[in-house]
């Protein structure tokens, strides 16, 4: 019996090294902690729609809230702001997962979303980070240019 429990605990202790030696191998993320803000690329945190409105003013563009907005394909109401004047849908959720997963249901033409067929009167561009996905239809350049100055590039639309 004793030496049943000695190999018992060698092969834990054996076990558990490598466990630790594996744990020690792994990088580290560079990802950001769950909910943490994302930083656009010109440096701005951008988390939810007050930062996203404040990144678009620090990077010269004009902004002004212009009202509310809802669509059937996502599950938060929005927010419209004028944005060098284009009108600008900002939806903003709980968490960056929550974004993700709303994200995830556009397609990559900007239509369908979800189970909604959509005919644009302007080609859609669909923006997102932090916790905000923005719409923008249309296809003036400085509205484009100042998203995608805070935002990124567009993940879907045309």
């Amino acid at each position: 019996m004793l030496k049943w429990t000695m190999m018992v605990v060698g092969m834990f202790i054996v076990l558990l090294g490598g466990v630790v030696a594996c744990a020690a191998e792994t990088p580290p993320s560079s990802a950001p902690p769950a909910g943490a803000p994302s930083v656009s690329p010109s440096g701005n945190s951008i988390g939810g729609y007050n930062e996203l409105v404040a990144a678009l003013r620090a990077a010269g563009a004009t902004v002004e809230p212009a009202g509310n907005v809802e669509q059937l394909f996502f599950t938060v109401r929005g927010r419209i702001v004028k944005v060098n004047g284009g009108d600008v849908q900002v939806y903003e959720f709980s968490d960056n997962a929550a974004m993700e997963q709303q994200a995830a249901t556009v397609s990559p033409a900007g239509s369908p979303v979800g189970t909604t067929m959509i005919s644009w009167v302007a080609p859609p561009h669909f923006y997102k980070k932090g916790r905000v996905i923005a719409l923008y239809v249309g296809d003036e350049p400085k509205v484009k240019d100042a998203l995608a100055a805070v935002l990124g590039a567009q993940f879907a639309g045309r």
